[in-house]
């Protein structure tokens, strides 16, 4: 919902549009903070815990953030609400797993990412009509709305602990300092070696996959806004309207996707998922009316609604059971060194140049993640 306000948060704070695009970059950096311990909250207490203290403290943080006069206040709430949001989000995939077959991971993660998207879908939509109508800070009012409605649906949810296994030595470490943190990461070559090893660089792929998709995704949210509102002057509900577009074809995605990564295979949707974005990356800088940019928006729906759980069902087929909260947060925080890095890097390009440059440059990286997991990637579906 925050992403149609970046123009206007720029000129009610006095900041410039990069500036203001880095509110993404602040979401990811909380991702990336809440990762490590989404992995061990999972690990240690289960799935219950990471679906109801999730929403809780994003619902918390965004009350305040709607509250405060100052931007760079607005910013670190937002790290805590990406925190909050890493961990929810883990939670849900786990606890979904144990429900199911292997056979059966695609269908319900594109399922789950599914409904997750039409919520990004229309979210942008209401952000840019709240807005116009009341102001930036209603957007974060309805966001604690939504986080405190996912509180007692947490409390309902299916609660999943794994196996006990030999204890690692970051498990030793009680509390969740600095200490424990170079810990977890101490133990991620003893992780990464429960893999089984003709597994290893397949899992290696996926990761670097989902590093790219969190490039594409970050980029898309912030370089967006600022290209269609700033750089060509859509309007905020136009901005929203774009997102929105995306998010029916990746509605429109949820059941061919998740049938492709069950029955088909699971490189059938992973790779196309990456390749997709590259062209659309390509052209995007050329666009220049709302028909031609609501054409690329579809195209990027269609392979964000192929990417539909497609690479966390091929990672939980490679990781073992006992470490796949761990293994899958390793994943998820190494990517989100993308979701961090790309609209700091696009934030000033933007500002150097003009908002369509940063597509350029991300671009090749689509390309040779696409190319990884076609040629190293194994299929990892069962027959």
């Amino acid at each position: 919902m925050v992403l149609p306000t970046i123009p206007l948060l720029a000129t009610h704070f006095g900041v410039s549009a990069g500036a203001a695009a880095q509110i993404v970059t602040a979401l990811a950096v909380g991702r990336f903070v809440g990762m490590p311990i989404s992995g061990v909250v999972l690990d240690r207490l289960g799935t219950r815990a990471a679906l109801v203290g999730g929403p809780a403290t994003v619902g918390i943080a965004a009350l305040l953030a709607a509250s405060t006069p100052w931007f760079g206040v607005i910013l670190l709430l937002v790290m805590v609400m990406g925190a909050g949001d890493s961990i929810w989000a883990l939670g849900r995939e786990v606890a979904g797993i144990d429900l199911v077959r292997p056979d059966q991971r695609g269908r319900v993660l594109s399922g789950f990412h599914g409904i997750n998207n039409v919520g990004l879908a229309l979210g942008p939509l209401l952000g840019g009509l709240l807005t116009e109508a009341v102001s930036f800070r209603a957007v974060f009012i309805a966001y604690a709305a939504c986080a405190a409605v996912s509180v007692p649906l947490g409390l309902a949810a299916h609660h999943a602990r794994p196996p006990q296994t030999r204890q690692l030595d970051s498990e030793a470490v009680k509390g969740w300092g600095l200490m424990w943190l170079l810990h977890w990461a101490r133990e991620l070559p003893a992780l990464f070696k429960q893999i089984e090893p003709h597994l290893r660089a397949t899992y290696a792929a996926l990761v670097f996959a989902t590093l790219t998709s969190m490039v594409h995704r970050a980029t898309l949210q912030s370089m967006l806004p600022l290209y269609a509102g700033s750089h060509l002057g859509f309007t905020p509900t136009q901005v929203g309207l774009l997102f929105s577009i995306s998010g029916v074809f990746v509605f429109a995605m949820i059941l061919p996707a998740g049938f492709i990564i069950d029955k088909v295979g699971r490189k059938w949707a992973t790779v196309p998922s990456t390749g997709i974005p590259a062209l659309a990356f390509l052209f995007i800088p050329s666009s220049e009316t709302f028909p031609q940019l609501a054409v690329l928006a579809s195209l990027m729906g269609v392979s964000n609604g192929l990417s539909l759980g497609s690479i966390a069902t091929s990672t939980y087929d490679v990781v073992p059971p006992s470490a796949r909260g761990r293994l899958q947060a390793a994943r998820r925080t190494i990517a989100e060194i993308g979701g961090v890095g790309a609209p700091l890097l696009g934030g000033f390009l933007a500002d150097a140049f003009n908002p369509g440059v940063p597509f350029l440059v991300y671009a090749p990286l689509l390309v040779l993640s696409a190319v990884l997991l076609a040629v190293v990637g194994r299929e990892t579906l069962e027959r």
